[in-house]
């Protein structure tokens, strides 16, 4: 039986919860589960001040039921299990995890998959901004793992991304900004700057309307890439719904930095 985790009454400023995870009370009992530190704000507090807690925390299934978007670090750092949110979440949801699967019914805020490292992260609804991207003043961003977000992503998304995948509905502006590496796929609408700084990856545009590309990006050519049907198979096992186009027009840069970053664009 999962742990199912309810919450109380809405806190008045945000709790950070980031040692509430599946691979942390594994071998704990529900007592000691509620008698964990979290903050309410500055101030530290016990999850059964906020949080009933039932089931067995052994199967390492977290199922989280309700309106949580004033509750951030959500699976931060996790290693292993499964959390299901049934509802909303604030900031931060899985950020640096390497391992395990969180599914999210509803939206989430910013910093979903900050700086990740390995996982599954599946959102039913929309993001805030810097989905899988480095936190200020760090070198890198997203390293592995998979972000899989159906609805609306805002800015920066994939911004110093290294290694890993993220799918998005659509996305705000600055998309792969300063991207190393990695696979980032936008499947509707999208802003502007994209692939700013970028130095290697692929970012994928295929929604019905091309966003307009940096001058520092220069055509190469139309063609079906066979990498773009494993991407396709990677999506569908995970439940994705998005469908990748069969052809694409190819684009280089940013050649500004070397021009070996991918851009592809829906030819179909």
């Amino acid at each position: 039986m999962a742990i199912e985790i309810e919450l109380l009454h809405s806190p008045e400023v945000p709790l950070e919860v980031e040692n509430l995870r599946p691979d942390l009370f594994e071998a704990k009992s529900l007592m000691e589960i509620q008698k964990e530190l979290i903050f309410h704000g500055k101030q530290q507090c016990q999850v059964g001040d906020f949080f009933r807690v039932s089931g067995n925390p052994a199967d390492q299934v977290h199922r989280w039921k309700g309106d949580f978007s004033k509750v951030h670090w959500i699976g931060a750092k996790m290693e292993a299990g499964e959390i299901w949110i049934e509802g909303q979440c604030g900031r931060h949801l899985g950020s640096e995890m390497s391992g395990g699967q969180i599914t999210v019914s509803g939206d989430c805020s910013d910093w979903v998959g900050a700086e990740m490292q390995g996982g599954l992260i599946r959102v039913g609804g929309n993001a805030g901004h810097l989905v899988g991207s480095a936190y200020r003043g760090s070198p890198i961003g997203m390293i592995g793992g998979s972000i899989l977000i159906e609805g609306k992503a805002g800015n920066e998304v994939g911004h110093t991304m290294r290694r890993g995948l993220i799918a998005v509905g659509s996305a705000g502006d600055l998309a792969g900004f300063n991207m190393l590496a990695g696979t980032l796929l936008i499947f509707g609408d999208a802003g502007i700057r994209h692939g700013a700084g970028m130095r290697r990856g692929t970012i994928g545009f295929f929604g019905p309307n091309a966003p307009t590309l940096l001058p520092t990006f220069r055509y190469a050519c139309r063609q079906q890439l066979s990498v773009l049907t494993v991407l396709q198979q990677q999506l569908t096992d995970n439940g994705y719904p998005m469908k990748i186009p069969g052809t694409v027009d190819l684009y280089h840069g940013d050649f500004l930095e070397g021009g070996r970053g991918e851009i592809l664009i829906s030819a179909t």
